[in-house]
């Protein structure tokens, strides 16, 4: 759980394109992940979820970022 945190933290503290940036890179993980799933290499099944969880956080908060800076 404090991994989860600190990654919270990380994220906050970066800009509106550097969260982009790292939901591009986590959507890439995902589809590789997927891949790999499907052709029975995956070891880590666990990382699958991981990853769409990383995903959710930093859109989330690349989405108040936005409204903030709307307000």
């Amino acid at each position: 759980m404090s991994t989860s945190k600190q990654r919270v933290s990380d994220l906050h503290a970066q800009s509106e394109d550097q969260l982009n940036d790292e939901i591009l890179k986590l959507k890439k993980e995902q589809f590789n992940l997927r891949f790999q799933r499907a052709t029975g290499q995956l070891e880590n099944t666990a990382r699958v979820r991981v990853v769409r969880r990383d995903i959710a956080r930093a859109k989330t908060i690349a989405a108040q970022k936005r409204a903030e800076k709307l307000s």
